[in-house]
């Protein structure tokens, strides 16, 4: 098993088995987000505090949980490119930041389409929101300094510090609520207890949320496969795909 991961790790392998796996992951992503939108806007009962505002949840709720994730797994591929100076690890952080940063934006724009009508204004500074807010900063912030640097070491590395600061927010933002007095309701969901809705609404959200981590994988691989190609320019194996593409 390990001789087979540090197979894939070379940037040719992983660059050929990204491309079989990408159509997979588009398709669980169409099948899975056209059923849970489709449960949770459609079948779902109306929430008898929020009314049909409430549906915005099975939007907002995968979107927060997965601008958490990404950005661990950010951190997490970021450290052991620095540590290890592998470079496939640094073309992994790379490619996971724009979509987790997408994922941070939508789940702030999302919360303020839903605390609009139940708490009466877009934004507030909360304590989950103001945490939300600063891990987008972070993405953004690590995006803009990897850009910024020519040399792909030195960019790997600068951003792995920034990515490693920035995770101490992660645990922050998810035990806000419980921390700090907030308007940010408390965890829906919990592995220690029993969900608090209904089976229509919890199958909704779980559907959706294994549609955003298909779209990660599809996407992400999509942008590795493109880093890859940046990198790995002036190697033999790059320039036979190019010689194959331009054939006639």
């Amino acid at each position: 098993m390990t001789l087979r991961l540090h197979t894939f790790a070379a940037p040719s392998r992983f660059y050929a088995l990204a491309g079989r796996l990408t159509p997979w992951c588009w398709a669980v992503c169409v099948i899975t987000a056209l059923a849970g939108l489709y449960i949770g806007f459609a079948i779902a009962p109306t929430d008898f505090q929020q009314g049909e505002a409430y549906r915005i949840i099975f939007i907002h709720v995968p979107a927060a949980w997965m601008s958490m994730l990404l950005y661990l797994v950010l951190a997490f591929w970021a450290a052991w490119g620095w540590m290890l100076n592998a470079r496939m690890a640094s073309m992994y952080a790379r490619a996971v930041a724009p979509t987790g940063a997408m994922f941070t934006f939508l789940a702030l724009w999302t919360g303020a389409l839903w605390g609009k009508p139940t708490w009466g204004t877009w934004w507030v500074w909360d304590a989950r929101l103001t945490s939300e807010f600063i891990l987008l900063l972070m993405y953004l912030g690590y995006i803009a300094l990897v850009e910024a640097i020519d040399d792909p070491r030195r960019a790997a590395n600068a951003g792995a510090l920034l990515a490693l600061v920035g995770a101490v927010n992660v645990p922050i933002i998810y035990f806000s609520v419980r921390w700090w007095n907030t308007l940010h309701q408390g965890s829906t969901i919990s592995a220690t207890a029993a969900p608090k809705m209904v089976a229509t609404m919890l199958t909704s959200m779980l559907l959706l949320t294994i549609a955003f981590w298909a779209y990660s994988f599809a996407v992400v691989f999509t942008r590795a496969r493109a880093v890859v190609l940046e990198n790995e320019s002036d190697t033999d194996w790059v320039r036979a795909l190019a010689r194959a593409g331009t054939r006639p």
